[in-house]
């Protein structure tokens, strides 16, 4: 079977697994146990046969985008005669919640981090960009805290908005998951990268204006490629149930913690607890808004209940 086949009416190329990782080629696995510790988010159980046949793989067509891109750049650079500042190559990663959104932007932050013409990459979530919880209880949004609207949108857009410009040392807020609030007064400081990595729940989200209404800018118009992590809704929910779980025993017993009161909860409280939030919250936004944009994506990662991707879909150029 031609591995680049594809279905003629599908705009992408679908590989199975096995398929995609003859795609690492010769690339080196330069990461070992320890720095996958580091990396994996609680109940990921991201193995190196992971890396090597899903992500190396994606950290070499990556390597190589970047490549043909910084020599356009340079191309038009040449062309005009000019010194223009470098311009970041940004990758936009989506998905649900507890889908492993974060592990794969880690993961991806430091593969790419070992190629030769990409050694900075810096790494931010739009979570830094949610509105404080005082403004979302004001609001009467914090039920929709994750949708669209719980967002700084003109704040991020803006920050979009000067990275692209090769600007520096641009802002962004920061988030805690412990205080599940916007860090008063925190922020990273984003430097004139050769690759930015914005992971959030809906950055591939667009929508239309009215006729004859200014057209609206969105977060994904300044992405260079873009990866959705799909899995079942079903995968998800029982994902999802599952890391409340163990929070419930590690980090929510931090007196600091936002949900430190259901550290005591007995297990089936705490179950029905994580099924009520599913249902009143993160499955209505997967629903919504973040499923809807999965098609706009450059590179979709399928994942089985093993939390192992299982087919890889590239979008045809």
């Amino acid at each position: 079977m031609d591995i680049l086949a594809a279905k003629p009416e599908s705009p992408y190329r679908e590989f199975s697994r096995e398929e995609w990782a003859t795609l690492r080629a010769d690339t080196p696995l330069t990461l070992n146990e320890d720095d996958l510790a580091r990396l994996r988010s609680l109940d990921d159980p991201l193995d190196l046969k992971e890396v090597e046949e899903i992500y190396l793989p994606i950290s070499r067509l990556l390597a190589l985008y970047v490549e043909a891109t910084q020599g356009l750049f340079n191309a038009t650079r040449s062309f005009l005669g000019t010194n223009g500042a470098k311009v970041p190559y940004i990758i936009g990663i989506g998905g649900s919640v507890a889908v492993g959104k974060s592990t794969t932007s880690r993961l991806l932050q430091a593969l790419l981090r070992r190629w030769p013409n990409t050694p900075k990459v810096d790494l931010v979530t739009t979570d830094g960009f949610l509105l404080p919880n005082d403004v979302l209880g004001a609001e009467g949004l914090m039920d929709r805290k994750g949708f669209p609207e719980s967002y700084d949108l003109p704040a991020l857009l803006h920050f979009m908005s000067d990275i692209k410009a090769g600007k520096g040392r641009v802002p962004a807020p920061v988030y805690s998951h412990l205080t599940y609030d916007v860090v008063p007064g925190g922020e990273v400081v984003v430097d004139n990268p050769d690759i930015l990595i914005l992971e959030g729940l809906n950055v591939l989200q667009a929508g239309t204006s009215a006729r004859g209404a200014k057209a609206i800018p969105f977060v994904s118009d300044f992405f260079d490629f873009s990866i959705f992590i799909h899995a079942d809704e079903t995968v998800i929910h029982d994902w999802y149930v599952s890391r409340f779980l163990h929070l419930r025993e590690t980090a929510f017993r931090d007196p600091k913690s936002y949900f430190q009161r259901y550290s005591a909860l007995p297990v089936e409280e705490a179950k029905a607890t994580a099924e009520g939030l599913w249902s009143r919250i993160n499955l209505p936004n997967l629903r919504e808004n973040i499923l809807p944009t999965r098609q706009r994506a450059s590179l979709i990662l399928s994942k089985g209940a093993s939390h192992r991707v299982e087919e890889v879909a590239l979008r045809k150029l």
